[in-house]
């Protein structure tokens, strides 16, 4: 596990959680007073995807496009204390993505989010770089995030595929198109649904999982389905493991752990069939936590 190296790649954000004491409604609206008491800062998107191979005793490398802010500087010097090799873009016009939450009585009272697009000319050099970094891991991963980070994802897979290496992606939106030949992609159920229109049973979600792998040239797709668990459909056929059975407190970045674990695993040489219960074993910890949390190697083999 420590000689595998994930090159991750797609949209990172900062994400800010403000704690504090609701004692009161406000007299000016219907809404809670919070007198913030505490203040918390994680790194999040593929930043968080790249600290789940890190936690896990890998070695990750992230390649994303920031703006030059103070959201950004504080989003590289938190990567770079996880021990993550960052290779952060930046565009001068960007925002970068931050989430705010503020926390109010053990729940999520609110999130305001502060975003905008990249330039294509920082994205176009971003494929350059991405060529440079491939020949020194092992798998790589695309977190897509919607924020457009990864508008070349296309030339980006054309380049991994040449190389012989694993693709992993989280995919975003109604178009796959542009994820063709990855080796798998990683839908939760509301996504596949945007894609494939909804399915009345399980035959039916075969064939339509059967006919996109087909149309898009995957060898694989993991369907994650919350408290269903997971079903990964690859040439083998159907492959399904049931959730963890513990307490769900927030399933926030579970899908970041997902996709984590299966990079770092194939990357270490599993097959995904090997690495898919370890993968839902890693999702069921992750609930049990706060925010955008990660899962380390000792939870997970010991």
């Amino acid at each position: 596990m420590a000689a595998a190296r994930v090159l991750v790649v797609g949209d990172v954000m900062l994400d800010r959680y403000w704690f504090g004491a609701v004692e009161r409604i406000s007299p000016e609206a219907p809404v809670p007073v919070v007198r913030v008491t505490r203040e918390e800062e994680r790194s999040g998107g593929a930043a968080n995807v790249a600290f789940n191979v890190i936690t896990l005793g890998a070695q990750a490398s992230l390649l994303s496009v920031v703006g030059v802010d103070e959201a950004s500087h504080k989003l590289e010097a938190l990567v770079a204390e996880t021990g993550i090799a960052p290779y952060f873009g930046r565009d001068a016009q960007l925002k970068t993505t931050v989430k705010l939450r503020v926390i109010g009585r053990q729940q999520q009272l609110l999130r305001m989010d502060f975003e905008n697009t990249p330039k294509s000319e920082v994205l176009a050099s971003q494929t350059t770089t991405f060529l440079e970094l491939l020949p020194s891991h092992q798998a790589v991963l695309f977190s897509d995030y919607g924020k457009g980070g990864l508008a070349h994802v296309s030339d980006m897979i054309a380049g991994a595929l040449k190389a012989g290496k694993p693709i992993l992606i989280d995919p975003k939106g109604a178009d796959y198109s542009r994820y063709q030949h990855a080796t798998v992609i990683t839908p939760n159920r509301a996504e596949l649904e945007q894609v494939v229109g909804v399915w009345q049973d399980e035959p039916e979600l075969q064939t339509k999982v059967d006919n996109l792998r087909q149309q898009l040239g995957l060898a694989a797709l993991l369907l994650t389905r919350s408290e269903e668990g997971m079903s990964l459909f690859d040439a083998q056929g159907r492959l399904d493991v049931k959730a963890q059975a513990r307490e769900v407190f927030d399933v926030t970045g579970a899908g970041d752990t997902v996709i984590a674990t299966l990079a770092t695993l194939v990357a270490a040489g599993y097959s995904l069939r090997q690495a898919l219960p370890l993968a839902n074993q890693a999702a069921g910890i992750v609930v049990g936590k706060f925010g955008t949390a990660t899962v380390s190697y000792e939870e997970l083999f010991t």
